[in-house]
């Protein structure tokens, strides 16, 4: 069993209200690995330049993830900086410089085209289906994408939809997508381009998946201490297939379980900057949150008798 990550492998300079941090690890594959590596084998292909600290990711090889993927090209590496309000529900984008990843083309390594499950991270859609051309044959596809690609390049973001078991979205970007306000419709409009599943994310109030004729919705954990909310949506979406990949079921209970395993990386993906918190994590913290979620969402039905 194995999940195969494409994506960014950026350096981030992020500020909070309560703290700033400086070139620190970040990226859609970065994030998305830290959390689906507590569940299985992951696997990742990106680009870095020569500026990159060579023990930024050591974190993620120590928790097992295979950067065997990732390259070294001449250049800068991917770069963002960004300033979070004091709710952290909205960011401001300081600096973007794509760097080397402006030129990225992804190459599978022979080895990895036996993953099992595959993750197309936030890139340019043409490159998304790039990937699915050297995967014979995953048993699961995920993407995710953003407002950029889907006003930039919609027609070849529409035929990935074709390819796709499940797509990851936040509530905006669903909309845009469907050109429709209600969340419902606009999931089903995605549904009927492809993917059986939308993963729907909402911040901090939680995630919703609209499956073939049910839905089913976590809340966002109440934490008492946020630092980043940056790469909250990819470890995510990294718990969510990891937890899969080591299930290796897709019925309604392993779908609503991972959502809940989701949402529980994401959680503690935003307790402290880049992957730190995720990096320090251990599974006896990730079992006892996923307990609380259950306890939190749980309760009998009491009816009033009916009528007679």
């Amino acid at each position: 069993m194995s999940v195969l990550v494409v994506g960014s492998v950026a350096l981030d300079t992020v500020e909070t209200p309560f703290a700033r941090a400086e070139r620190v690890p970040g990226g859609s594959a970065v994030f998305f690995g830290a959390a689906a590596s507590f569940f299985t084998e992951v696997r990742v292909v990106g680009v870095v330049g020569d500026d990159y600290p060579v023990d930024a990711l050591a974190p993620l090889e120590a928790r097992g993830v295979d950067l065997t993927g990732v390259e070294r090209a001449a250049g800068e590496s991917f770069f963002w900086a960004g300033k979070y309000s004091y709710d952290l529900n909205s960011r401001e984008t300081l600096e973007t410089r794509l760097g080397v990843f402006g030129d990225f083309s992804p190459t599978i390594p022979a080895s990895y085209r036996d993953s099992d499950i595959v993750f197309l991270g936030n890139i340019d859609p043409t490159l998304q289906l790039r990937v699915l051309e050297q995967i014979p044959r995953p048993r699961l596809v995920a993407a995710d994408t953003m407002n950029f690609w889907i006003e930039g390049t919609r027609e070849p973001l529409i035929e990935l939809l074709r390819h796709l078991d499940i797509l990851f979205v936040n509530d905006e970007e669903a909309r845009q997508l469907a050109r429709d306000a209600n969340l419902a419709k606009a999931a089903r409009w995605i549904q009927d381009r492809g993917p059986g599943m939308v993963v729907i994310k909402k911040g901090e109030h939680g995630a919703i998946l609209f499956a073939d004729g049910w839905v089913f919705f976590t809340p966002g954990y109440p934490l008492e201490v946020v630092f980043d909310p940056t790469g909250a949506g990819d470890a995510f979406a990294g718990g969510f297939m990891g937890y899969l990949d080591f299930t290796g079921g897709r019925d309604p209970d392993d779908l609503r379980r991972a959502m809940v395993h989701g949402s529980t990386m994401g959680s503690y993906a935003v307790e402290s900057f880049s992957i730190d918190r995720l990096a320090n994590l251990s599974h006896d913290e990730v079992a006892g949150r996923v307990r609380t979620f259950r306890e939190m969402t749980s309760f009998e039905i009491d009816l009033p008798a009916t009528d007679s």
